[in-house]
């Protein structure tokens, strides 16, 4: 099967490192309805500027056996932000007990914008704590987490919107990394408390602020009723804030 290639907009070995955490997304094919699926997985080796080698996913502690010659959609979590490209499976092996897949890029390295929702000023307490990660514990052992309080640090929201938010805590949490948070907005005249996974894409020390971390992250698996009830509060402020413009 053959894929065209072009020139690469950014050199793949120096905004892709070792160990960056990636999503890989299946693509529709043509004339074939097929649910839409996501893997995680790490970035294992930098072959070349045009091929990587990628931790074969994991789901629910079995190894996804992603087929050769397939070709899948790449989204990146580095320091300096998401990249995305296309790439085909060219091999599936197994290095030091770790299965990995040898991917080539089939189209340019590029940034990645997410931009669907609009995004709101605010001041919001709130609780997190990191999410146990498949692609980095293997360990076949159960653990029984404790869901309290005591489990989450604190932390203050400084901005919503319903794809994500932006965050405040004396905890950094890395790039890639899934956080579980808790919040409270008062929407259509009560309380909501929301418990949701979000995937951070950003965070770094706040110069003005010594021990505090700034972070921007994602909702992920969000339940459509928990987006729409933060669209709706985003829309109630900024009614409030408009009619307190006006006087």
């Amino acid at each position: 099967m053959a894929f065209r290639k072009e020139k690469k907009e950014f050199t793949l070995s120096k905004y892709i490192k070792e160990g960056d955490k990636l999503d890989i997304e299946t693509i529709q094919r043509s004339g074939k309805e097929s649910e839409k699926r996501q893997y995680r997985s790490m970035v294992y080796d930098i072959v070349s500027e045009d091929q990587i080698k990628i931790a074969m996913p994991l789901e629910q502690g079995k190894v996804i056996l992603l087929p050769v010659d397939r070709e899948y959609n790449l989204c990146f979590y580095t320091k300096n932000g998401l990249y995305q490209c296309l790439s085909r499976v060219v091999e599936r092996s197994r290095n030091n007990n770790v299965f990995v897949l040898l991917m080539e890029l089939t189209t340019d390295l590029s940034k990645y914008q997410r931009r669907e929702y609009y995004r709101l000023n605010t001041v919001l307490e709130m609780k997190a704590r990191k999410v146990a990660d498949d692609s980095e514990d293997h360990s076949t052992e159960e653990v029984e987490i404790i869901d309290t309080d005591i489990t989450f640090d604190n932390g203050v929201m400084v901005d919503i919107s319903g794809g994500g938010a932006r965050f405040i805590s004396r905890t950094q949490y890395p790039v890639g990394s899934e956080v579980m948070f808790r919040f409270s907005l008062f929407v259509s005249g009560k309380m909501n408390e929301y418990s949701l996974h979000g995937r951070v894409l950003f965070s770094q020390p706040m110069k003005n602020n010594p021990g505090a971390f700034e972070h921007r992250m994602q909702f992920i698996h969000i339940p459509r009723d928990d987006r729409e009830s933060i669209i709706r509060y985003i829309f109630e402020e900024e009614r409030k804030i408009r009619r307190r413009e006006k006087g």
